[in-house]
Formats: structure tokens, C-alpha cells, sequence
């Protein structure tokens, strides 16, 4: 591998900040969450349907100018190519290759690696420079398989069918995951949805993702809901929108639902340990299998990772 660059270089080279928090004149967004995403940039570089996700979440004008880039098509800008590769986080997320003077270097944004149907799949990029992710980076976080959490959820709901079920998820990437995860294990009854959940839902299938029959929850009779699963952002599976309906069996799917605390104090019945990033394992293989020589950490839980490398 070639030497490796200069902390600042890549960012000085070519004018443009990855996932920047605040407006600037041009920023590349690696995927479409709030906490990487904004409105009010001048240019955009992303992923066709990280665009498609940002009109959608933020208005048609909620940045200057967007510029498209596919998977695998490298983009000169002077002296640096920029290509993107599938970080398998979300739909549409992507990890950003920055090429220098032959020394290469890759900013995942967030990424998972297990099999997912609703994203992209991860590719692996052998860099010089890893900057990587880690929101659960630390040796206690070691995440089931999803398809024995969407067990747990259907065995639940067979055990109980007076109650419906309600699931706490964000309403991009995560329910989409799940009802995907709920699809592919022969649940095809209908799957509610709150109101926030439906535009994205819609978004995903016009991109291609099926996600077969959703109904909004809205105006439903209380007792035609029971045994129903309905998946609503975390926030209103404790709020007087939950109280629609019959005795609820209160459900979360996310990778801090392995934190029994967390699970306790939002009020959680059935917690699901479903999480759209890299495990403590995964971090750590991701890491090695890059052969990366410098490695940066970021966005979590770094001081851990760090010891460990």
C-alpha cells in the first residue's frame, strides 16, 4: 500500500465536506438520515436514491444542485476520484473512495454487513486510510441474527392474538428492514403503519424494494386490530397514539435494545436487538479486511475501537 495521506489532504483537495452538519457551498451525503443529511447545501454529490430519500424527507429545493453517482463510476474533481461502493446501511448508503496521488482512502458513513433486502449490499474496499463508524463500538455489543429477533416478535404475536403488536423504528432503513425481515419469514398478513412511516414506505417500493400489503393505522377499529402488527417511530409507541389499540404488546427494533437499561426505561415489552450498523465483530473484521495501515474513528463509541487497534 502506498504511504498514507495527510490527515487534511482529502478534504482540502477538493473543496467539499462528507456529511457535514452544517450548510455548505458543496457536501457529499453518504445516506439519507437526519444526523448525516441536512437541507441547505449549495451542491450535492450522493447516490441516486439517497437523493431520491433526501426530496423526499426535505422538499424537491432542499439543496442547490444534486449530482447523481452510481455505484462503482469513479469521479475526477482535479486531482481526486471520488467513487462510491454499497455501505449496506440503508438504501442508497453509500462508502466514499478517495483517490490521491495513488493512496486511497475510504469514509464508510454507517454500514452493516449482514444481508439486507432493502439496501444495497456492503462491498468491502481495500484503502491505505480507513475512517470508520462506530456507534457500537464496544465487546458487550454482539447482535443477534435479525431472523431469530423476527422469531421472537412472530412467536409473540401467535402466543397472543388478542393484543396487537406495536414496533418502535425509525421510519428510514429500519422499518422497511423490518417488514422485509417480517416478509421473508412468511408473515404476508397486512403490517400497519403510523403516518410518518407511510411516504418513505411508498418511496422504497417506487425504488424497487416490495414491501408487500401496508395500510395506514389511521381510523382503524379498535377490535379489528387485534393480533395486528403495526410499526410506528419509537416516540409514539408511548404516547396517547398508542392507546388505539387493543392492549399492546410495546416492541422496538434497534441495536440498543441489547442494553436491558435502554429497554427497561423506554418502556419496552418485547425489545428486538435489530440494528442497521456493524456489531463490535463486524467493526473489528471490517478493520482487518480493509488492510487499511491508518485507521481513523468516529461517531460513536471510539475510545474502545481505538484501544483495540
Amino acid at each position: 500500500m502506498a504511504p498514507i495521506l495527510d490527515r487534511h489532504l482529502h478534504i482540502k483537495a477538493i473543496d467539499a465536506f462528507i456529511d457535514p452538519v452544517s450548510p455548505k457551498a458543496r457536501a457529499i451525503i453518504t445516506h439519507g438520515h437526519a444526523d448525516h443529511a441536512r437541507s441547505g447545501h449549495g451542491a450535492v454529490l450522493a447516490t441516486p436514491d439517497t437523493i431520491a430519500i433526501m426530496k423526499t424527507r426535505y422538499g424537491e429545493d432542499c439543496a442547490g444542485q444534486f449530482q447523481a453517482l452510481d455505484f462503482g463510476v469513479p469521479l475526477p474533481i482535479d486531482d481526486v476520484i471520488i467513487t462510491f461502493f454499497p455501505a449496506g446501511h440503508v438504501l442508497g448508503s453509500a462508502q466514499v473512495l478517495i483517490e490521491y496521488k495513488g493512496q486511497r482512502a475510504v469514509v464508510t458513513g454507517d454500514y452493516k454487513r449482514l444481508p439486507d433486502r432493502t439496501s444495497q449490499p456492503f462491498e468491502l474496499v481495500e484503502c491505505d486510510l480507513l475512517v470508520t463508524e462506530a456507534t457500537f463500538g464496544l465487546p458487550v455489543f454482539q447482535h443477534p441474527l435479525p431472523q431469530h429477533e423476527i422469531a421472537r416478535l412472530l412467536a409473540s404475536v401467535r402466543n397472543q392474538p388478542e393484543r396487537a403488536h406495536l414496533i418502535g423504528c425509525y421510519a428510514l432503513g429500519k422499518a422497511q428492514r423490518v417488514i422485509g425481515l417480517l416478509r421473508d419469514a412468511g408473515y404476508d398478513a397486512p403490517i400497519y403503519l403510523h403516518g410518518a412511516m407511510l411516504r418513505l414506505c411508498a418511496l422504497y417500493e417506487e425504488l424497487g424494494v416490495p414491501l408487500g400489503d401496508l395500510r395506514p393505522a389511521l381510523d382503524v377499529p379498535k377490535a379489528a386490530m387485534e393480533g395486528q402488527i403495526v410499526i410506528a417511530p419509537p416516540s409514539a409507541i408511548r404516547d396517547r397514539w398508542s392507546r388505539r389499540f387493543p392492549d399492546p404488546v410495546t416492541c422496538q427494533a434497534s441495536g440498543w435494545m441489547s442494553v436491558k437499561q435502554r429497554a427497561r426505561q423506554a418502556l419496552v415489552e418485547l425489545p428486538l436487538v435489530i440494528s442497521d450498523h456493524c456489531d463490535w465483530g463486524e467493526l473489528r473484521q471490517t478493520i482487518g479486511d480493509t488492510r487499511a495501515q491508518t485507521i481513523w474513528v468516529t461517531h460513536g463509541r471510539e475510545d474502545a475501537l481505538v484501544y483495540w487497534c
